[in-house]
């Protein structure tokens, strides 16, 4: 069965769209089919697996405004196991465009419930705000990924989050979940970095992956090669991390 996973968090900066790309990657990789979904106007997932989002002909954006149908947007195969579900800048102006759309908090979750059972996984790529746009892939996810940046303010951001979380699964989607947390950027030489993660353990009531990203060079470059960390550089502990997180994503599911 499909499993819909929306990597969400409205604060900026904590890796969620390295994690998008890195762990389709990683779950395409270990033999399953992949379909990722870029619902951020940045587009940084789409250029982050190597396509260029200045030219692409049909996109999310075609399917949000009616323009087009799922099957016509997905770019097949673009790394091994994985399709792709492109986005650009077009998304920018979605909260204008839809806002008098009777029923569009559900239009992305019509298109995906078409070609969903085509694929062992959707991963959804949220941006780092709470509009219509996440709205969309929250009701089209059964589970929230949330990646945190192991740092001071990690819990600022996702009580909101979690907030709206909540909302959504009680008016839009009863079946929501969240999914876990991961936690990204993490500096094993400060004492700051184990605090933040033991202090969330103890206060968030909510499954914290064992898998911890680490700060990584490495991990930095690869988007700008158009390559997930696991072929830009498969031996690098970014790409072993991702490895394991995607395993632990694959066994949460058959738990």
């Amino acid at each position: 069965m499909s499993r819909v996973i929306a990597i969400a968090n409205q604060k900026g900066g904590v890796g969620k769209t390295t994690t998008a790309i890195n762990l389709t990657a990683a779950l395409g990789e270990l033999g399953k089919k992949v379909l990722a979904v870029d619902m951020d106007p940045q587009g940084n997932l789409t250029s982050g697996i190597g396509l260029n989002k200045e030219e692409l002909e049909k996109s999310v954006y075609d399917i949000l405004c009616g323009k087009g149908v799922i099957e016509e947007c997905i770019q097949k195969d673009v790394l091994e196991n994985l399709d792709l579900l492109p986005g650009n800048i077009n998304l920018s102006a979605m909260e204008l465009e839809l806002v008098n759309e009777e029923n569009r908090e559900f239009i992305l979750k019509r298109e995906i419930e078409r070609v969903k059972d085509d694929y062992d996984y959707v991963i959804i790529d949220c941006p780092p705000a709470l509009g219509i746009l996440t709205v969309n892939a929250l009701t089209t996810a059964d589970s929230v990924l949330v990646p945190i940046q192991s740092e001071y303010y990690a819990l600022e951001g996702l009580t909101q989050l979690v907030y709206t979380i909540e909302l959504v699964k009680d008016r839009l989607n009863s079946e929501l979940e969240i999914e876990g947390i991961v936690f990204t950027m993490y500096d094993a030489r400060t004492n700051l970095s184990y605090q933040v993660v033991e202090n969330v353990k103890e206060n968030i009531g909510y499954k914290v992956y064992e898998t911890i990203i680490p700060r990584n060079i490495r991990l930095a470059e690869a988007p700008s090669h158009g390559l997930p960390i696991t072929i830009y550089d498969p031996k690098s502990t970014g790409a072993i991390k991702y490895r394991e997180l995607a395993e632990e994503v694959i066994q949460g599911g058959e738990s």
